[in-house]
């Protein structure tokens, strides 16, 4: 059981939940640390060790690594069902449009903008659906906000990302077998559960299914406000856990993954518990987690239930 229980996003597959943890506490600490709650901050991360209130990341990154291969990166759009694949283009369209309107950089913007002006003029209904489903990926990955490690990389990237979202809101035996890690951790003790990306859905179905008290669901980076790809297939009510006291909701303005900055917009909140009008600076790395956990945002409100 934890006090705290953390849910990665995308991308982790070469991770584990030790790593993971060792990179997010410090990060934790110190924003709780500059909310001005020193103290707490101790509890949790202190002389390059965990502290006394027990944060744990609930890891699944291993469920999209490829058995046998060495290295993983075997997740490939082509992989996917005909249908899959569909859901896999409307992600992508739904990030170009994103990019186009607000990526950080004017390349980025104008990168985009070429691209769906592209496929408007092909008409992806004339082609056969795996170059359909290719033709917005590939426009992703030339876009340097999918390249976090050079641009060489950027297509392995953007890829991933489509498949393992695309597989988390479709494969009803993977999700639960996620779900399930989360609510091993998830104890009396438990104050908060922090998603960041695409673990912010799983956070937040997670709630869900709470039948106790959660005094904090903090999501980062969260996709939860993408309307057809996301909100439209969430199978929970598209409202404020029933059981969360407080839901507090960051977003980066120039983090692609949160496509709509204030999910109130769309969630209801017959609690008046959901604040998701507060908008950060993470810099150069917008969707990184450790840059959202480090935030005076993000510590006052983990520390408002550490005590």
């Amino acid at each position: 059981m934890s006090r705290i229980v953390l849910v990665h996003g995308i991308g982790q597959e070469l991770e584990s939940a030790d790593a993971l943890e060792a990179a997010w506490l410090p990060a934790l600490a110190g924003g709780i640390r500059i909310a001005g709650h020193p103290a707490t901050a101790d509890r949790v991360w202190r002389g390059a060790r965990p502290g006394e209130d027990e944060c744990r990341m609930a890891f699944y990154g291993d469920l999209f690594r490829a058995s046998g291969q060495m290295g993983g990166g075997a997740e490939r759009v082509a992989a996917l069902t005909p249908e899959q694949q569909e859901l896999a283009q409307a992600l992508a369209l739904e990030w170009l449009r994103s990019a186009r309107d607000r990526a950080p950089g004017p390349e980025d913007r104008a990168e985009a903008g070429r691209r769906l002006r592209a496929l408007d003029a092909a008409g992806t209904g004339r082609m056969g659906p795996r170059e359909a489903g290719r033709r917005p990926l590939n426009g992703l990955a030339r876009l340097r906000w999918f390249a976090p490690a050079g641009m060489r990389f950027a297509q392995t990237f953007a890829e991933r990302a489509l498949v393992q979202v695309t597989r988390y809101l479709t494969e009803e035996p993977l999700r639960e077998e996620i779900q399930g890690r989360v609510a091993a951790l998830v104890g009396t003790e438990t104050v908060a559960l922090v998603g960041h990306s695409l673990g912010s859905v799983v956070a937040f179905q997670a709630a869900h299914r709470l039948n106790r008290e959660l005094p904090l669901l903090l999501t980062l980076g969260s996709p939860l406000g993408l309307r057809t790809v996301v909100y439209d297939r969430l199978p929970q009510p598209r409202a404020v856990p029933a059981t969360t006291r407080r839901w507090v909701n960051l977003a980066d303005r120039d983090d692609l993954a949160a496509a709509l900055l204030d999910l109130a917009e769309l969630f209801a909140d017959p609690y008046d518990a959901l604040e998701s009008d507060w908008t950060v600076d993470n810099g150069a790395q917008p969707h990184r987690a450790e840059s959202y956990l480090h935030t005076r945002q993000a510590g006052s409100a983990l520390a408002a239930v550490l005590g």
